[in-house]
């Protein structure tokens, strides 16, 4: 019988296979595999998407040599790429004041780039170079602790659809001028971006996700927005400024977004609602509102409670809610003023689709008590209401459950859950 050659499995493999395998490995595995035969060789020089971090270099105590050895390693890595480059990702925390970025940067915005992740150091912010507005297919960006200024003659990212800023210090203007020249944008996130009064234009904005210490915001031209995540952090300047505001937050921020599906209102965003005058009769109905979450609503602030009130009575179609409780002082406690319900709750207020409640935090205050019994009088299809009390109301908790279990409930269905830890 005569010798059968040596079957060579891996440089036999279809081209699309190892494509199909180069794709799944990290970046340095990838690079590495040109050792296995002359096929495989340089063939993680085509990929379309590169991803760096510090798992692309040994380890070792000493920052520098990391710090040098990645650079390195990136720098040869685009020198031999061949082809165009999609998607480029590097986060790492090793990397302050790196001019080399400028150039990887100045690289891609030849090759193509339609995807760009940079999540740098905290420790030193970078600015970020120029050339990134040249990277005009752009259709994602995501920066992390850098400086933004746009030049004068940026003219906007055509195709960019997704916009996510980490820690990014630029002014109001030029994130505004950014937002607008971006036709396409469907996603914005600013997040730790301090002290902006902003105005967003956007006509194709679809999910919008704000935290920081912003003054002032508008949604002037957001007619297309469904998801909303705002978290406000309060300092002594903006506690002023919205002290001296006399136009309504109210309006300004949800009357642009009346196809709002779900809202998220975090720290300090129904307090920042209230500012302003009295809107009154709201001109919107948010008819495909299904899911609201608040946090750290005050129920000792009668401002705060007719925001939540007038939300939710103009979603004629709410789902699911579910507010969470910060209301432990001894004026919360001995409210006097409960005839507020029986002014400000219309009398033919039915939520028709409500299912589930949870309410978390609770301190069992009278404003709280009967905005739940508000709810279970007005839900004919209610399902769960879940409450959760506070960590420090103890000795109160079984005479909550007590009142809770005699209000009337529209609907026969009803469960209350009384979740003690």
């Amino acid at each position: 019988m005569g010798d059968t050659p040596d079957l060579d499995l891996i440089s036999d493999l279809p081209q699309s296979i190892i494509e199909s395998i180069l794709t799944r490995l990290p970046i340095v595995e990838a690079v590495r595999t040109s050792i296995l035969s002359s096929k495989w060789r340089y063939r993680w020089a085509t990929l379309t998407h590169l991803a760096f971090d510090e798992k692309c270099v040994t380890s070792t105590n000493d920052r520098t040599l990391v710090e040098n050895k990645l650079i390195n390693f990136i720098t040869r890595a685009l020198f031999l790429h061949q082809g165009p480059i999609h998607k480029f990702q590097l986060c790492t925390s090793f990397l302050t004041s790196c001019p080399d970025i400028d150039q990887w940067i100045l690289f891609l915005s030849r090759k193509d780039i339609k995807e760009l992740v940079l999540e740098l150091d905290e420790n030193e912010w970078i600015r970020v170079p120029s050339c990134l507005f040249n990277c005009k297919k752009l259709t994602r960006l995501e920066l992390s602790r850098c400086e933004l200024d746009p030049p004068s003659t940026f003219k906007g990212f055509s195709f960019l659809k997704s916009l996510k800023l980490y820690q990014v210090y630029v002014a109001s203007d030029a994130i505004e001028s950014v937002i607008i020249s971006c036709p396409l944008l469907e996603s914005l996130s600013l997040s730790y971006i301090d002290s902006l009064t902003l105005n967003i234009r956007s006509p194709n904005l679809k999910y919008l996700c704000l935290e920081g210490e912003f003054k002032d915001i508008c949604l002037e031209n957001t007619p297309l927005l469904i998801a909303m995540s705002v978290a406000m952090y309060m300092t002594e300047d903006i506690a002023e400024h919205m002290e001296q505001s006399s136009s309504c937050n109210f309006i300004k921020f949800l009357g642009g977004a009346p196809h709002l599906e779900r809202l998220i209102g975090r720290i300090y965003f129904t307090k920042y609602l209230t500012v302003g005058d009295d809107p009154g009769r709201l001109p919107i109905k948010y008819i495909n509102l299904k899911i609201i979450e608040l946090y750290q609503v005050s129920f000792e602030d009668m401002k705060e409670i007719l925001v939540v009130l007038r939300l939710i009575t103009n979603s004629p179609n709410l789902k699911e809610l579910q507010i969470s409780s910060s209301s432990n002082t001894p004026a919360a406690m001995e409210a006097t003023d409960l005839d507020f319900w029986e002014k400000e709750c219309p009398s033919h207020c039915i939520f028709g689709r409500l299912k589930v409640v949870k309410m978390t935090e609770m301190s069992g205050v009278p404003h709280e008590m009967e905005f739940i019994k508000f709810l279970l009088e007005n839900s004919p299809v209610l399902e769960v209401m879940s409450i959760a009390p506070c960590s420090f109301v103890t000795e109160g908790r079984l005479n909550m459950l007590i009142e809770l279990v005699r209000f009337r409930r529209a609907s026969p269905r009803a469960e209350i859950l009384f979740i003690q830890n």
